[in-house]
């Protein structure tokens, strides 16, 4: 969605969720001068002819952190961009230093004041740079930041997440010329404009269908997740087939069964290729019934255990120690009120809760809703017996 920032007509975008994270996004757009159209069936409209603003109210900004990938869009289309420091999750540290030295390397003059980023350069030149770490948003960022910018672009230690394969792909048919996504390097050549095809079809959201898949071996179940590739997840399915649970790729998706308790796993978080840190959670909540004892090692967040205690509230046995939890398994959970504290917790105490014996009330839901769409009703359809409610 703020790759439609680089465009001057409407970009027609199909297999969008309508998530909360995606609302917001849409209201950044819009308050920028934008036009943002729900066409139902997941099919959004995004109009970008009239804007004519850079700098995105304070509001929407804070309320997820995705909404910095505006800047490098900003950048490209206006010289400058002026953008809050992002919100999102509480999973701790998540500085937008990576970003920022990479807009300096193109040019870019820089400035934090009262909490906003003030981004300006009189022209985006092409340069040689090295990210710290491959982060995501920063690859993408300065992947839309390079699309005009004069010359070559090579950026080194980028991600490799499937998302900037989906990004580098849109932006190429409709005239980019990006080279090397989905490895550690890429290369943008600036051109002058571009063009937007008739319709893109966004790649499917792996950690959701990652979330689906343990929802249904926790509870010992068959269930096929359709619209997805095993590519996506294969860091996933390897931890899943190590632990005893059936992963079968089909046609037209991934299978899961499993009859027993799964089996101890040690996993350690990493960028893609890597298990994705936005995994960890669910695992956690899949062990916690699991036999023996497993060792989960958190690598790319220091604080993302905040669901462990609120796992522990069900009846899980889960020791945290600086970046290592200890998750021994135990042979049921009880039913219990619990909070979701972040995105990723919200899933994990979800599916816990469905094996738990008893009532499991999962409150803070507007985190979850950041990231699932119709979550509950997916899980009822497979024979759940699980609902919402809105609290007066």
């Amino acid at each position: 969605m703020a790759a439609a920032l680089l465009f001057n007509s409407p970009v027609f975008l199909s297999n969008i969720p309508y998530l909360l994270d995606v609302n917001t996004m849409a209201k950044i757009i819009s308050s920028l001068g934008g036009k943002v159209d729900f066409r139902g069936n997941s099919e959004i409209l995004i109009d970008p002819s009239n804007v004519s603003r850079y700098d995105p109210p304070l509001e929407p900004v804070i309320a997820m952190r995705a909404s910095f990938l505006v800047a490098g869009a900003l950048l490209a289309r206006f010289g400058r961009a002026k953008v809050a420091l992002p919100g999102g999750c509480a999973i701790g540290s998540r500085p937008v230093d990576i970003h920022l030295k990479g807009f300096e390397a193109l040019g870019v003059k820089r400035s934090i004041e009262h909490g906003f980023v003030n981004l300006e350069c009189d022209k985006l030149k092409g340069a040689n740079i090295y990210l710290s770490y491959p982060s995501v948003g920063a690859t993408e960022n300065l992947i839309m930041a390079s699309v005009f910018a004069e010359g070559m672009t090579v950026i080194d230690n980028a991600a490799k997440e499937p998302e900037i394969l989906g990004l580098s792909e849109f932006l190429n048919l409709c005239g980019a010329k990006i080279r090397g996504a989905g490895s550690r390097t890429i290369e943008i050549e600036g051109v002058k404009s571009l063009k937007p095809i008739d319709n893109y079809t966004i790649i499917p959201d792996r950690i959701e269908a990652g979330t689906l898949m343990l929802a249904g071996a926790i509870t010992r179940g068959d269930i096929l997740v359709e619209n997805i590739s095993s590519d996506y997840l294969s860091s996933v399915i390897e931890k899943m087939i190590e632990a005893g649970i059936e992963v079968l790729p089909e046609k037209n998706g991934i299978r899961v069964r499993c009859n027993n308790r799964p089996k101890p796993v040690t996993i350690k978080t990493s960028p893609h290729p890597g298990f994705p840190t936005d995994m960890q959670a669910q695992f956690m909540a899949l062990l916690s019934l699991g036999e023996g004892t497993s060792v989960i090692t958190e690598m790319v967040f220091e604080n993302r255990y905040l669901h462990a205690e609120e796992l522990s509230r069900l009846g899980a046995d889960i020791r945290v120690d600086g970046r290592t939890a200890v998750v021994v398994g135990v042979d049921h959970l009880s039913g219990a009120p619990v909070r979701a504290l972040d995105l990723r917790a919200g899933a994990a105490l979800v599916i816990a809760g469905l094996m738990a014996e008893g009532e499991t009330r999962v409150f803070g839901l507007s985190h979850l809703n950041r990231g699932y769409e119709n979550l509950e009703i997916k899980l009822s359809n497979l024979g759940a017996c699980i609902s919402k409610e809105v609290l007066p």
